[in-house]
């Protein structure tokens, strides 16, 4: 039975290589040069150091920059508040990976309600779609690629 599984990945390489491509221009940058600015990437989880707000918002554009220009989609991101003390400001960046739970069923619903004749199983933070038909398969694929997402989904795995 032909399947196929959606996943949302990120590749974790080439985001450490956009990192160092952003911290090569702020050492660069005139209007960050004797500032105490900087990334540091630990897991899936960039905190941006700098000395006031203004400038973590200079940080994050020329890093999503980065990640664009190296084809790493910048959906992925997701920023908390930025934090504020007396020296310095520091915003945490998370790189999310896997389908959540709530989207997952959100995305299983969908399937559903488009009466299409394919099963559709949550396994961990991914969904194996599976139908007798590649026709079948194809018009999942779209359906789920049509939906409004805050997520970058891939379809990898197909099987026949």
């Amino acid at each position: 039975m032909p399947s196929f599984d959606v996943v949302s990945q990120v590749d974790l390489q080439e985001v450490g290589n956009a990192l160092n491509q952003a911290t090569r221009e702020i050492d660069t940058r005139f209007d960050f040069k004797g500032k105490n600015a900087k990334f540091e990437l630990l897991d899936s989880t960039i905190t941006m150091r700098a000395p006031d707000k203004f400038q973590l918002g200079q940080m994050y554009d020329i890093l999503t920059a980065k990640l664009a220009a190296r084809k790493v989609n910048v959906l992925c991101l997701k920023r908390d508040d930025p934090q504020e003390n007396v020296s310095d400001a520091w915003q945490v960046v998370h790189v999310r990976q896997g389908i959540e739970t709530e989207l997952a069923r959100r995305l299983v619903k969908v399937v559903k309600q488009a009466k299409l004749k394919v099963q559709v199983a949550i396994q961990g933070d991914q969904l194996r779609v599976s139908g007798k038909k590649r026709d079948v398969l194809q018009e999942a694929i779209t359906l789920l690629k049509e939906e409004k997402v805050d997520l970058p989904l891939q379809f990898i795995n197909y099987r026949d």
